[in-house]
């Protein structure tokens, strides 16, 4: 099937390649508007200063390639159980199953940023700002530095930072215009008759020497 082929095989069937690429985005509007449920997040970064050595009282970490490490220890920490239950412990709640802890850090800074992603604007705050204070005291005990301090804390945000609904709804017209285009190939695919004299040409082995024309009022 060539472009042209296909343009005009597109042009045959409009109505369903208008219809459903609408229906779809209708109805992913609906879903995403009406029974998707806004999240939040909030986000506190904290700067990791290192164990003192016993000797100068320099630090152990000198370079940027060990502030990394360090940087990634403790980003590792930070999603672990043992920080992840005791800040729900302090918090009063079983766990932190209901919320998304995400951490990043700097390629040459030990400074990381925890981003903690939820349903609730006042919970995502809280648990941020708790899950800063545990690592600190999980950092010192594990003597993996010698503290984790705070720098900005988390505020509850005041906007949602998702679902992000207009990408949903993009999808969705492109999903439905897809489908849709995908249906007329396949229905003239499956589509045996004879419809033209080049069909005839094919289907026969044999050239067509004459056409009968189709007249107005069958004349």
């Amino acid at each position: 099937m060539t472009l042209l082929e296909l343009f005009q095989l597109l042009r045959k069937h409009i109505k369903l390649l208008v219809v459903l690429p609408i229906v779809c985005t209708v109805a992913m509007a609906g879903v995403s508007f009406f029974m998707m449920e806004n999240t939040y997040t909030a986000s506190t970064s904290m700067y990791i200063l290192a164990r003192e050595s016993s000797a100068g009282g320099s630090t152990n970490y000198t370079d940027l390639s060990a502030s990394q490490m360090l940087a990634n220890d403790v980003a590792t920490l930070l999603q672990s159980d043992v920080v992840q239950d005791g800040s729900a412990k302090k918090l009063g709640l079983k766990s932190l199953s209901d919320y998304k802890v995400s951490v990043s850090s700097e390629t040459t800074s030990r400074v990381i940023t925890l981003s903690v992603t939820g349903k609730d604007a006042e919970g995502v705050a809280r648990v941020a700002n708790a899950i800063a204070e545990e690592v600190s005291e999980v950092a010192q005990n594990v003597q993996m530095a010698q503290s984790v301090n705070v720098i900005d804390r988390a505020d509850a945000p005041t906007s949602p930072s998702g679902p992000n609904r207009t990408l949903y709804v993009a999808v969705a017209f492109l999903a439905g215009l897809f489908a849709a285009v995908a249906i007329i190939v396949l229905i003239d695919m499956l589509n045996t008759r004879v419809r033209s004299s080049e069909d005839a040409e094919e289907l026969l082995g044999i050239s067509v020497i004459g056409r009968i024309p189709v007249l107005k009022d069958g004349r």
